[in-house]
């Protein structure tokens, strides 16, 4: 573990030092010209998935750059430069200012999203455990329900074993992570260790090396490690949905590779850039992703992870306060 934490340190820092000497010689006035031309050059240096994208960020920025006036006001600038941004399809990037952050929400907005909190509630009722975050209960048929809804709540090595060893005398364990929008990747470490029995190679990282669109390191490879304290031998149900964003994207690609586990739901959201942040002239900070990350076989998961099974909550089911995601995994960890 702690040598892979020296390389995960190294790798950063060697992203650091290519994005930090990226930005020697760009030289750009505070002024909306000049702040445009920053952003998009940063972007142009520094971004991650042009090519995959299939994205012609030289024509994009014939067509912005031609609405630029020397006299727009910081608004127009602003929601101009936003709407540049959203051409690269990506929850990761942002531009902020002391006003308004931009975003792009499509990779959620535009489909459904197969998770309501007020049926969940149906299932939880009012006896449920509350521990890092994470919401748990065991069902009345003996099958262990345990909801994580965002990666940004700390998780400690002792609330995991006291979860998992209530969880060991259930048939199953369904986890939920529909809605959870990411947040930081040792809470994902910690928690898929928990269910692998040995170390396992789950997918690979790369970093910009220069310049060029195309201008990446070899792929360097990522592993899980088996935990040492309590493991998850029984079956296993991840729900998810296109809320499943970011940190909780590589969540459900690593738990894809272990063992007894299903993923059911809807296809997530993506986000698999590993984000960086530099700043405009004016003060303006822009987040963009800079190492892109691949699942094990070496594909790329910017634009989300297949579940093993499709499900999607059914109206009828809505109305009966039944969530039709979580019932077919109930039936599918009993038949197991």
């Amino acid at each position: 573990m702690k040598k892979r934490r020296r390389y995960t340190t190294l790798l950063l820092l060697q992203l650091i030092f290519w994005l930090g000497c990226s930005d020697i010689g760009m030289q750009f006035d505070n002024h909306p010209r000049g702040n445009f031309d920053a952003l998009w050059t940063i972007l142009d240096r520094n971004y991650c998935f042009f090519e995959y994208k299939d994205i012609d960020w030289d024509s994009v920025y014939k067509e912005y750059s031609a609405r630029i006036t020397s006299d727009m006001d910081n608004d127009a600038l602003f929601k101009l430069m936003g709407q540049m941004l959203a051409e690269l399809k990506d929850g990761h990037v942002n531009l902020t200012a002391a006003h308004d952050v931009t975003r792009y929400w499509e990779w959620q907005e535009d489909y459904p999203s197969n998770f309501d909190v007020s049926v969940q509630k149906h299932y939880l009722g009012n006896d449920y455990g509350i521990a890092s975050g994470m919401r748990y209960k065991i069902l009345e048929d003996n099958i262990g329900y345990l909801y994580y809804g965002s990666f940004s709540n700390d998780i400690g090595h002792g609330n995991l074993d006291q979860v998992l060893n209530r969880m060991a005398i259930c048939r199953g364990l369904i986890i939920d992570v529909r809605s959870n929008g990411g947040g930081s990747l040792t809470n994902v470490e910690k928690i898929t260790s928990r269910f692998f029995n040995e170390r396992r190679l789950i997918g690979y990282i790369s970093h910009k090396i220069g310049p060029g669109h195309n201008d990446f390191s070899t792929l360097y490879p990522k592993y899980v490690e088996s935990s040492d304290r309590v493991r998850y031998q029984k079956p296993v149900v991840v729900l998810t949905n296109r809320g499943c964003y970011s940190a909780t994207n590589e969540f459900v690609s690593i738990m894809k590779y272990a063992p007894n586990v299903t993923v059911m739901g809807d296809k997530t959201g993506g986000g698999s850039g590993l984000p960086f942040t530099s700043e405009l002239p004016n003060g303006w900070s822009v987040r963009f992703s800079a190492s892109p990350m691949f699942n094990a076989e070496r594909e790329h998961i910017e634009f989300g992870v297949e579940p093993d099974i499709y499900v999607n909550m059914e109206g009828e089911d809505k109305e009966k306060n039944k969530d039709t995601i979580i019932e077919r995994a109930r039936t599918l960890l009993k038949n197991q």
